[in-house]
């Protein structure tokens, strides 16, 4: 028999009520980092680094910033966890039965980061988090009676050296406990179907089955995944199919950029949740009404610290210095730019996972994603954050009245030797390119004072070329990057860039 919504509702908010909490945040933050130095002090990794000194020390999170070098994936991986595919007790107890499997929007080859038992609990509780929080909306008693629909990477996984592999969304779906079978859909039946055509069409068949009050999942495949359920069953709004379709809960990408999208096949306003969930962690949420900011899981199994994302941090392409100032918690300012650097109960110490934050409020601790180390567009001196490029973006779509969902971007040289940028703009409106390259160059001296000296000096001119959603699909599909977790780089190489140059010119 069916819960009824107003019991699961007054449940939810009754813990959120008990839910007392007399610790500071920087207080759960110590406490995280004794925690996670304690379970693998044993490990190979906490041995070499005298774990078990650093928690005798008076100021253990100082001690262990002395000791401890800050990494990235591939000092990571080559000198520790490509040992702990094999071997037990490496970076965390144990060996982990799963590895994540994760090429980004950066990378070339896929980076394998490990997944552990606690890893795994940790992420169920941030999620856990994120449904206390929901009273905080006053969502209809009815919404706690329908299915959550996620939009994940195949949750068929792969066996490799006594471990499966796959993205970490599919991993999240083979964990999922048999109880999920209530309200979670596609089902891990749908969800396990490699080929991504075929997982939507089966998506497509289903779906006016389901009753579904909650999307979860990237907005451009989420987006995709909705038109293809209205197209087949010949409806002109998501809303006819799942009336009471009321939340999507987003991440991966900024949303904005789709927000017209959205709202252009909907009925009803959905309440937007942005999330942050990524291979290394499930980080953060938006946990009230009015704002995208997301609020911090400050205990939860993750320390963090913050790289400030200027000359005290990194140098004027946006790589670390050195010997980067690093602060705690309790050391921040709000609107500042971060480069975020975590351990977790993953085993990953002093990591760099490559985003930059920013912290719109300490009270609580929320923050919002402004873009990625390697989004920073500085070849010469432009200093363009993805935070600034898709502002201009967004407001170049508002006053040109189309959707442009996508962007890329590159610093390239002409025959001459002078830098220009090159964009690609994806939309199906009608738009004439030399207004658009001008419009959008002006938005950005507005936006960003450097990027104005810049085209006084060595930034010459800018491009713009703009291809439809079909082209970009293709473009998706030839280079491998067509599923639910796929992203898709926004600053390319000149070398990549020259690439799809070329692909859309031989499918013009």
């Amino acid at each position: 028999m069916a819960i009824p919504g107003r019991l699961i509702k007054a449940g939810i908010s009754l813990n959120q009520k008990l839910n007392f909490d007399f610790k500071s945040p920087h207080d759960h933050q110590v406490d995280q980092l004794r925690e996670l130095l304690s379970t693998a002090k044993n490990t190979s990794f906490g041995k070499y680094y005298a774990f078990k000194e650093l928690l005798k020390a008076e100021d253990v999170v100082k001690a262990y910033k002395s000791m401890v070098p800050i990494v990235d994936y591939h000092e990571m991986n080559n000198n520790w966890w490509e040992q702990q595919q094999k071997v037990p007790d490496i970076t965390w107890p144990g060996r982990p039965r799963f590895f994540a499997l994760s090429s980004g929007t950066t990378g070339k080859a896929s980076k394998r980061i490990p997944i552990t038992d606690d890893f795994l609990q940790s992420m169920r509780s941030v999620g856990t988090s994120l449904v206390r929080s929901l009273p905080n909306f006053d969502f209809e008693k009815d919404l706690f009676e329908t299915e959550i629909l996620m939009l994940s990477s195949s949750a068929n996984l792969s066996e490799k050296n006594g471990h499966f592999e796959g993205e970490i969304s599919g991993i999240n779906v083979n964990n999922f406990p048999d109880w999920y079978d209530w309200f979670y859909r596609p089902g891990k039946e749908i969800a396990s179907i490699d080929n991504w055509d075929e997982r939507i069409a089966q998506i497509v068949k289903a779906a006016p089955d389901w009753n579904i009050g909650a999307l979860a999942g990237i907005p451009s495949w989420v987006l995709i995944m909705l038109q293809e359920v209205m197209k087949a069953h010949k409806l002109k709004s998501i809303h006819q199919v799942w009336p009471n379709l009321k939340v999507y809960a987003t991440g991966g990408v900024a949303f904005e950029t789709y927000r017209k999208d959205f709202e252009a096949i909907c009925d009803k306003p959905l309440t937007i949740i942005d999330t942050y969930l990524a291979s290394e962690g499930f980080f953060s949420y938006t946990a009230r009404p009015g704002t995208m900011a997301m609020e911090l899981a400050l205990a939860h199994g993750y320390f963090y610290e913050f790289i400030p994302f200027d000359e005290r941090g990194v140098d004027s392409q946006g790589n670390l210095l050195d010997k980067p100032l690093s602060l705690s918690l309790d050391e921040i300012e709000v609107d500042q730019e971060y480069v975020l650097v975590i351990s977790t109960c993953a085993g990953l110490w002093r990591y760099v996972i490559g985003d930059v934050i920013k912290f719109s409020s300490t009270d609580p601790f929320e923050i919002q994603i402004t873009g990625r180390t390697k989004f920073y567009l500085n070849v010469v001196g432009s200093q363009l954050s993805e935070e600034k490029m898709d502002k201009a973006i967004v407001e170049l779509s508002d006053k040109n009245g189309v959707e442009i969902n996508e962007y890329m971007v590159a610093a390239m040289k002409d025959q001459e030797g002078q830098y220009y940028h090159q964009w690609i703009l994806v939309t199906n409106g009608e738009l004439e390119e030399n207004v658009l390259t001008q419009e959008l160059d002006e938005l950005l001296k507005t936006m960003n004072k450097n990027y104005g000296v810049a085209r006084t000096k060595a930034l010459k001119y800018i491009q713009t070329r703009l291809i439809s959603k079909d082209t970009y699909h293709l473009y998706l599909n030839q280079t491998k990057k067509k599923g639910g977790q796929v992203k898709t780089p926004k600053v390319m190489s000149e070398e990549k860039m020259s690439e799809l140059l070329d692909l859309i010119k031989s499918n013009a």
